[in-house]
This record gives structure tokens, sequence and C-alpha cells, in this order.
């Protein structure tokens, strides 16, 4: 309508818009440039119907834990209506490819370094799952997950990302140290 402002969204086309690049399946990342520094990632279902979850995750045990979890527990995770469907961040000693190879691995059943996200593996249409990145350095890293996540949050009435099983808290509460 003229004179209302768009409503702000997580997408596809947003994303891209603020550098995000790939936007691939996950078994297409080894076949792409997949920057090796820091960086952020989502992952995204572009069909915001209903979703079906598997019984049982098809990823890989870490530490002897099972990764499935209850269908019951996935639908009350689940925010209708939200393309983003995970937000992570590359930093520390891994970079983006390393991350996203592990993440990868993980869904396929392999022992792989990436617990987090795993609800998206018990989604029936797991396998069309988009994964994009914005590189960045560490530094930002840390703070442009976070600022992603509470985006996300502000969009959907509080809620996470349906994987995303905790809010990252900020390392120092932000202070204004202008004088004026």
């Amino acid at each position: 309508m003229p004179g209302m402002s768009p409503t702000p969204e997580l997408t596809q086309r947003s994303l891209t818009a603020r550098g995000f690049r790939g936007f691939v399946p996950f078994r297409e990342l080894p076949d792409r440039n997949v920057p090796t520094g820091h960086g952020i990632y989502v992952v995204i279902r572009t069909d915001t119907s209903p979703p079906s979850f598997l019984p049982t995750s098809p990823a890989g045990h870490l530490k002897g834990r099972d990764p499935s979890v209850t269908a019951d527990k996935l639908g009350d995770a689940w925010v209708d209506g939200a393309t983003v469907v995970y937000i992570g961040k590359a930093a520390g000693q891994y970079g983006l490819n390393q991350r996203l190879a592990d993440y990868r691995r993980h869904g396929t059943g392999l022992l792989a370094g990436h617990w987090g996200g795993r609800y998206i593996w018990q989604l029936a249409d797991s396998g069309a799952l988009l994964v994009a990145w914005r590189p960045m350095t560490e530094d930002d890293a840390g703070e442009a997950e976070q600022d992603l996540i509470d985006e996300f949050k502000e969009l959907y009435g509080g809620a996470l990302p349906f994987a995303n099983l905790r809010n990252n808290a900020r390392r120092a509460q932000e202070t204004d140290t202008n004088i004026d």
C-alpha cells in the first residue's frame, strides 16, 4: 500500500542484499568456493508450508549422544512463516569452509564437531535446505551472528530460529561512552 513501509524480512532476497552468498544445498558445498576465513552463515528453507519431521535424525552421534528429538519438541521449536531455520558463525580456529563442512558431514551421519543446529537434519526436506554465508573479520562474526538472531527474534515475537537452541548472549554490555 502506498505510504506504508514494507515489513522487514529475513529472506533469500534480503540476505543477498546484505552480502550473503552461496544459497546452495549442503550436498553442493564441497564443489563450491566457500571462503576459508571467518563469517556468519544461515540455513534457509524456501518452502514456508508446515514441515514434516523424521522420527529419528540421520545426523551423527556426538560423544554418544543421539541427535534425535521428539516430533513434539521439533514442533514446539518451529517458527511458522520463517524461512531462516538456523543462524551460525565461524570464528576462532574454524573458518566458514571448515565449519560448514563439519555441519554437512554431521548431517550425513558422520562424526563431526557440529552439534548446534542439529534439528535441521530431522526435517523431512532437509536435502532442499539452502546454506549461505557472509565473510567478515573474526571480531565481527560473533556480533553479526547475535545481531541477526536479535533481528529474527524481533520479527517473530521473541522466538529463536528453529534450530538455534539457545540465544547467544553478548560478551559485554553495550555502553555509551560519549560525553555530551
